[in-house]
């Protein structure tokens, strides 16, 4: 099996799945058991003054039967004692000494309450310090968390403190509810950060019960912003992750963090430049257990592409470019396969009414093809067949996104033999690009 250890600003462990800081690092005995199923390491739960978390805290987005595609929370830091926390802390590192043991902190934005943190987590053996610069409700409001990511002045000035105590590496965990992820990023790097995480959770409001009109989760029938996370937010998490990697000004290690679910998205993770990757939504819907599938399906992805976790890192950011950089010459069209094909008219419907009305009909007889069953037993001899009509599509893919059979619409290059030519070549020629699809 592939080698999955890594070094992650001088803090080692036996492979990059680390639980990110929250429910399922909340005590010593959880973080036991995580590494007794596997994980490399571990954030504790935000450590600071502890506080009063109210009840109920979680909300959850269900999408076509999928339960906890999207997860919110108005939880706050540990509702435990800083005396608590570092000696369970000191506890698992003794235990562990190979695993990554991480001290996540938040506390009043004074000097000396960051430098009494910092000599506290150091003294119980700490590997390192997450800086929680990121959560967006509860704390926020009392000039922490995101309060602080969201202005990179701050993010700096704060980081600086922390780098006058610490003798062990600096993480500064950012916060997606900002413009630009990239300018409180290098904020941080400018005050010493040895590497950064993200992302944290994103602002939100998760669902209004339409008979109570109470907001999700509700406290006595009211309630309140919370921290968006889960599957849902990974494409905004791989973007931010994207952004900061290839920033060349910003040039430390990632954790990435933000919807990790299975070894595929650890991979995509990787892929854009992260070194650890962070989850909590995932084990608190499946439990520890799943990292051993994480693993097993990175392990052997990476043995089937003749990678190493190095040579995989990063290796999109370059595709990943900016629109006026993308190839205005090249062209794909959609293929339907009628063999395929069910006849459930999803991708007519999608194109004629939400895209660029370019598939119509063709009786099944015309095609030459045998109409595949209908999974509903629906006559697969009534109706006509949708047909791509080619001088009108445009590439946009959504009737292959619609399509509920796999294989049966897919995109076929049709480009033609010109030369690349990007909407920034267009314009240091002087010429403007036409559109060349006959509907325009």
């Amino acid at each position: 099996m592939a080698d999955l250890s890594i070094d992650f600003c001088g803090i080692k462990s036996p492979n990059p799945f680390w639980l990110a800081s929250g429910p399922p690092t909340n005590t010593g005995d959880q973080i036991h058991r995580a590494f007794e199923a596997g994980w490399g390491g571990a954030v504790w739960k935000t450590i600071g003054e502890p506080i009063v978390n109210v009840s109920s805290r979680y909300g959850g987005l269900d999408v076509g039967g999928a339960k906890v595609v999207g997860f919110n929370n108005i939880e706050l830091i540990t509702d435990r004692s800083m005396e608590v926390n570092f000696r369970e802390l000191a506890e698992v590192k003794k235990r562990w000494p190979k695993h990554a043991v991480i001290a996540s902190l938040m506390v009043e934005s004074r000097r000396e309450a960051w430098h009494d943190a910092v000599a506290r987590a150091q003294d119980a053996g700490a590997d390192g310090l997450e800086l929680n610069f990121g959560c967006p409700h509860g704390m926020s409001e009392r000039g922490m968390g995101a309060a602080v990511g969201q202005v990179p002045e701050y993010c700096g000035r704060i980081t600086g403190w922390v780098k006058e105590k610490a003798r062990i590496p600096v993480i500064v965990k950012l916060t997606p509810n900002v413009t630009d992820v990239v300018y409180p990023a290098r904020a941080a790097v400018e005050a010493g950060a040895d590497a950064l995480s993200l992302i944290n959770t994103i602002n939100s409001l998760m669902s209004i019960d339409l008979d109570s009109f109470a907001p999700a989760p509700a406290v006595r029938g009211q309630g309140s912003h919370g921290g968006y996370c889960g599957p849902a937010v990974k494409p905004i998490a791989l973007n931010m992750v994207s952004a900061v990697c290839g920033d060349a000004k910003v040039g430390r290690p990632v954790s990435g963090i933000g919807g990790i679910s299975t070894w595929r998205d650890a991979a995509e993770f990787v892929a854009v430049g992260a070194t650890s990757l962070q989850v909590c939504t995932a084990v608190m819907h499946h439990g520890f257990r799943i990292v051993e599938d994480m693993i097993d399906g990175l392990s052997a992805y990476l043995d089937e592409k003749g990678l190493t976790l190095s040579t995989l890192r990063g290796r999109a950011n370059p595709n990943v470019r900016r629109w006026e950089d993308l190839d205005l010459n090249y062209k794909v069209v959609a293929s339907i396969d009628h063999h395929k094909c069910i006849g459930c008219q999803l991708c007519y419907i999608a194109c004629n009414d939400g895209a660029h009305q370019a598939i119509g009909h063709r009786p099944w007889k015309e095609l030459g093809a045998v109409r595949a069953p209908h999974p509903h037993g629906l006559d697969p001899r009534e109706g006509d067949a949708p047909v791509i009509l080619e001088e009108s599509c445009v590439g946009c893919n959504l009737c292959s996104l619609v399509c509920p059979v796999p294989g049966c619409i897919t995109m076929k290059d049709r480009s033609p033999t010109t030369a690349r030519k990007s909407f920034r070549d267009y314009q240091a020629a002087g010429e403007q690009p036409r559109a060349s699809f006959s509907h325009r």
